[in-house]
């Protein structure tokens, strides 16, 4: 082994540069260190040293290397010849100047400060490696041990040890722990680390800007007032239904202000609606945001059956809800209604929201939707002809991410959301995906991705920290915990519509066997927006979702 190189592999604006490095890197012993094109700036100039050579029980050495023929005059100015031009240097200068400026950067570091270390010994040298040197050579800034020529470069090292043992004898010789600290001074403190979050954070900006622009797509609907928006995960239907939300509300162009519902079935979606205009103006917020049950309830429906009682939920309680619709007085009904990830909705919950129209014929019904994430056994479609808006570009997954589900989607969908980390799967039974999904999420907080920024999402039984969860906090508190919680979230993918987090683990403790498996693992796959591990069972993902998914998730 020889010295340590720092960089190990340096780029060097000259060759003569190089060539000295390589001299000094297969002569210098492994305790020394050697630094290449180190550059300091300070509050008088910026400064470059070709090399600086950190020898233990000797001194710190600063080399500037002058390639090309090399000369001094008489009266004691250096020339440098070369491709048919000569310039004036000052290579003796130069050094000593590099010298003096890393000395006091060194001296200035806390870290050599609070260790209250006495000054060593710090030299400096120039070389140049196709011009002799004669032997008595000697100017009165420059003795014949600082110049190395073409005749030294055999005992390049060692002539650097003998000028620091010599030289700046007033000072101490750096020791073993002297030449680390330099060395760690010189290459930097609290440097700055390859950032996933910050990774993150500019290809989430991309995928708002890409979002925004697409919102220009409302602008076709002004005279339109019953539409249909279908479009694959990730392409930004929810931000969509909410910018639209905003802007029937305050009215645009020549349209007035209207009275805005904006629905949807799940709880965490409905909570994100919520947040999403908490602070805006009276004037910009729809009177009313959130689930279709709470909507029931703002109107007086009496709900109190279980979540299991189909009949109630969708066959009583729209019918009730449709009686109270009726009787609404006309200041309480809606201009207009919009309704996200509508493929959750029975077919009886539209008369009532029809009914809660102010003009039930014309009134607007806005509906987003994508029949692939269909997950629970509900078929119904608003009772009216609606104008279908396609959105077939994925804004929000890496490309990565949404081409793993691309085989799923409703269509084919253009991937927009940049590049990032490759989809990672990891084998696993049923019976062991939990316990190796928590390493999962482990391993990428040893990454670097903040807690608030991961999820374990199941797509079989719940994960035991969500049921602790929900019986501490209830469905609603469980559910602000999405939003407002510094710790990694734990859901199951039939909650987890419209909603996503950065990095996702994705475990599969199933066989691929139970109903409506396919639309669970497009809803799963796509809940990542920048980094997706998959924990699973091969064959059960290939039940799941075919050939073609297993292709793309590198298992085939």
């Amino acid at each position: 082994m020889g010295a340590r190189l720092i960089p190990a592999e340096p780029a060097f604006a000259h060759h003569t540069e190089r060539e000295v490095w390589e001299r000094l890197a297969g002569q210098l012993d492994e305790d020394c260190v050697l630094l290449a094109n180190l550059h300091l700036t300070d509050h008088e100039q910026d400064h470059e040293a070709d090399l600086v050579v950190l020898l233990p029980d000797a001194g710190v050495v600063v080399v500037e290397v002058k390639g090309g023929s090399v000369s001094v005059d008489s009266e004691g100015r250096w020339h440098q010849s070369g491709g048919g031009s000569s310039r004036t240097i000052d290579p003796v200068g130069q050094a000593q100047r590099v010298k003096h400026a890393l000395r006091r950067y060194v001296q200035d570091d806390p870290r050599w400060r609070d260790s209250s270390r006495a000054r060593v010994r710090w030299l400096h040298a120039v070389v140049t490696p196709y011009s002799a040197v004669p032997e008595d050579f000697s100017q009165p800034g420059c003795s014949r041990a600082m110049v190395h020529g073409r005749d030294d470069l055999t005992h390049l090292a060692k002539r650097l040890r003998t000028l620091a043992e010599t030289h700046e004898t007033n000072y101490r010789r750096p020791g073993h722990d002297d030449v680390e600290l330099i060395a760690e001074i010189l290459t930097g403190r609290n440097l700055m680390s390859a950032d996933v979050v910050a990774e993150s954070d500019d290809r989430e900006a991309r995928a708002d800007r890409l979002t925004q622009e697409q919102a220009m797509i409302l602008g076709v609907t002004r005279l339109l007032h019953r539409v249909e928006v279908r479009g694959g995960a990730g392409s930004g239907k929810t931000v969509l239904a909410m910018a639209q939300a905003k802007q029937l509300t305050r009215g645009f162009g020549e349209q007035r202000p209207q009275r805005v519902a904006l629905l949807c079935y799940s709880i965490g979606l409905g909570e994100w609606f919520k947040r999403s205009f908490e602070g805006a103006r009276r004037r910009h917020t729809p009177a009313f945001i959130g689930r279709f049950e709470e909507l029931g309830r703002a109107w007086g429906a009496d709900i109190n059956a279980g979540r299991d009682d189909s009949d109630f939920w969708e066959k009583q309680l729209p019918a009730r809800m449709a009686e109270l619709a009726a009787g609404l007085p006309e200041g309480q009904k809606f201009d207009a209604i919009i309704v996200d990830e509508a493929q959750d909705f029975a077919e009886d919950w539209w008369t009532p929201l029809l009914t809660a129209l102010r003009d039930p014929e014309e009134g607007g019904l806005y509906v987003y939707s994508d029949e692939n994430q269909r997950l629970f056994p509900r078929f119904g479609r608003p009772p009216v002809a609606l104008v279908p808006l396609v959105l077939d570009h994925n804004l929000r997954n890496t490309r990565q991410i949404a081409e793993s589900f691309s085989a799923l989607a409703p269509m084919r969908m253009r991937p927009m959301g940049g590049d990032g980390p490759e989809v990672t799967f990891v084998q696993a039974s049923p019976d062991e995906a939990l316990g190796v999904a928590d390493d999962e999420v482990e391993r990428l907080l040893d990454e670097g991705w903040p807690t608030s920024h991961v999820a374990l999402i199941t797509t079989g039984t719940r994960h035991p920290e969500q049921h602790s969860r929900q019986e501490q906090f209830g469905q609603e508190g469980y559910w602000r915990t999405f939003w407002d919680g510094e710790d990694v979230f734990y859901g199951h993918v039939l909650g987890c519509k419209g909603l996503e987090r950065r990095a996702v683990v994705l475990c599969f403790n199933e066989d691929g066997t139970r109903d409506r498996s396919k639309e669970r693992l497009y809803v799963g796959l796509s809940r990542a927006t920048d980094k997706l591990v998959v924990v699973g069972d091969a064959d059960a993902i290939r039940r799941m979702g075919g050939d073609e998914v297993v292709r793309r998730l590198g298992l085939a």
